[in-house]
């Protein structure tokens, strides 16, 4: 299996590990050089101007997936073979089929996620404003995209249970963290003052703006210590969660993924915005509660103080954190998913 061009957040590298693992496939990855700037885990890394305009690389990626690939997961509607038809996705994977592969799709996020159905389905939807991105200029990207993935027919799977809504039909894939790398022993809601921590990579998909300062205030009132996290490496990041009481993740896309499953395998308390479509999917699959404790941009102050007052119960749903990860976030459910979908496809 071939799995490519974007591995965002490494998950089309550990995908391909997953499904290894179940000692009937041989799977690599590829990324281009541009969407991998954290250096996540890949096999292969390449620049976009190489595939987009390299005939020679082309014709050698074509004649090696027909000579030694029986399987091809296209991430996040990007062209596979690079600029060949013009990226055109669609002849790109009819080629393909004519070669005798198996064709599948991955969405990530954004790719498929259509802004209208998202604001609709959701009050806090980041698309409400255009401070990250303008939902009129991607809505008809998106629209596109999801025309293709209709148009390809393939086997279909999304990274997360919210891109359900956009892909009703494909199967919910999971992203995939290395337990053994967050797991700590460290106390938890034992200081008086709990420490309270926030990563705002996008500050506008993550509510931010809105949520900060309500901490900060919380922080000055000395009933938490708030704490902003900006420029920490990746491998530095278990110890400081490992060092914090209460992660506080996302609010406005009502979904989770990498970050929110690092923080549950590192057995910390995690305050995000999940919908009850997630949350459904997720615990259908699990076998347990979602242990991400409900909070939205008005209620956040409610549920801090609930937190320093009720500290017992939140530990014990802190505490559930690492199992749910180990029932679907570890690699195994996701192997057992592409096993199932994709290689009997």
């Amino acid at each position: 299996m071939l799995v490519g061009p974007v591995n965002y957040a490494g998950q089309g590298y550990r995908w391909s590990r997953a499904a290894e693992s179940s000692g009937l496939v041989s799977a690599r990855n590829y990324v281009h050089e541009a969407n991998n700037p954290f250096n996540y885990g890949a096999d292969h890394v390449l620049s976009w101007r190489t595939a987009e305009h390299s005939r020679a690389w082309q014709r050698a990626m074509l004649d090696d997936l027909r000579e030694n690939y029986t399987h091809v997961l296209i991430e996040a509607c990007f062209p596979i073979l690079g600029g060949m038809f013009k990226g055109d996705v669609r002849r790109q994977a009819a080629l393909l089929r004519d070669a005798g592969l198996t064709v599948g799709v991955a969405g990530h996020g954004t790719d498929v996620r259509l802004p209208s159905r998202h604001m609709a389905n959701d009050e806090w939807s980041y698309f409400h404003n255009d401070i990250w991105v303008s939902a009129d200029l991607l809505e008809p990207v998106v629209a596109r995209n999801l025309e293709l993935v209709a148009d390809l027919a393939a086997p279909t799977f999304v990274s997360t249970a919210g891109l359900l809504m956009d892909l009703p039909d494909a199967h919910f894939l999971g992203v995939i963290v290395d337990e053994e790398k967050w797991a700590n022993d460290a106390p938890l809601l034992e200081r008086e003052r709990i420490k309270v921590v926030h990563a705002p990579t996008n500050p506008n998909a993550k509510g931010t703006l809105q949520i900060a300062p309500v901490a900060r205030r919380l922080h000055e009132e000395g009933l938490i210590e708030y704490v902003e996290l900006k420029g920490i490496p990746n491998d530095r990041m278990p110890e400081v969660f490992a060092d914090a009481d209460v992660v506080l993740d996302q609010f406005r896309s009502g979904d989770y993924g990498v970050a929110a499953c690092e923080t549950m395998a590192a057995g910390r308390l995690l305050l995000a915005h999940v919908s009850d479509q997630v949350r459904d999917v997720v615990e259908s699959a699990a076998g347990m509660p979602l242990p991400i404790v409900p909070t939205t941009i008005d209620s956040i102050e409610q549920v801090l103080r609930d937190v320093v007052e009720r500290r017992g119960h939140y530990r014990t749903i802190a505490k559930s954190g690492p199992a749910f990860v180990n029932r679907l976030h570890n690699g195994d459910y996701s192997r057992d998913v592409l096993m199932k979908h994709f290689f009997t496809a």
